[in-house]
């Protein structure tokens, strides 16, 4: 991964979730998870397996000022539920969520979902597994979409967002 020319295309490019969403081939992504509100996909530079983002489809920047309560619940029930997901499809000692992004790149709103498999040494979990400088795994595309169907298949076991 050229981590500048991922900066670049996140500062000076288009909304990378709103251009997902219409459709532009620059910006394919895996989904495993659409509802009318939300949709979850596989991170294209993922730095551990199964690593999804979560989004609103409407173009909302911040995580908290932006979502009523009642939107903010929904999107963290869809966040809840993919993650559990992801788990079951990939194993986990610990699963983690964040959301990053900012004014100046990568603005629209997006939970990133990172499982942590078991026996990672420590040293090399937190931030040090989360981070595309240490490197990124390399995923064929027929992988991604095995890997996206198996997590779909594990969203619709579990009975969907607010089913259990």
């Amino acid at each position: 991964m050229d981590v500048a020319a991922y900066a670049a295309r996140a500062r000076n490019g288009p909304c990378f979730v709103c251009a997902f969403l219409s459709g532009h081939p620059d910006h394919a992504h895996q989904t495993v998870f659409e509802d009318e509100d939300h949709i979850a996909f596989l991170d294209r530079w993922p730095t551990l397996a199964g690593k999804v983002l979560v989004a609103p489809k409407e173009h909302v920047e911040h995580v908290v000022r932006d979502l009523d309560q009642d939107a903010y619940t929904r999107l963290m029930l869809v966040v809840r539920e993919v993650a559990l997901a992801v788990e079951d499809f990939v194993g986990a000692e610990r699963t983690y969520l964040y959301s990053l992004g900012s004014q100046q790149g990568n603005a629209h709103l997006h939970w990133h979902i990172a499982v942590l498999p078991p026996g990672v040494p420590y040293e090399q979990q937190q931030f040090h597994a989360l981070m595309t400088e240490n490197g990124v795994l390399a995923m064929e595309h027929d992988d991604a979409v095995a890997m996206a169907v198996g997590i779909r298949a594990c969203v619709a076991a579990r009975g969907g967002p607010g089913a259990g």
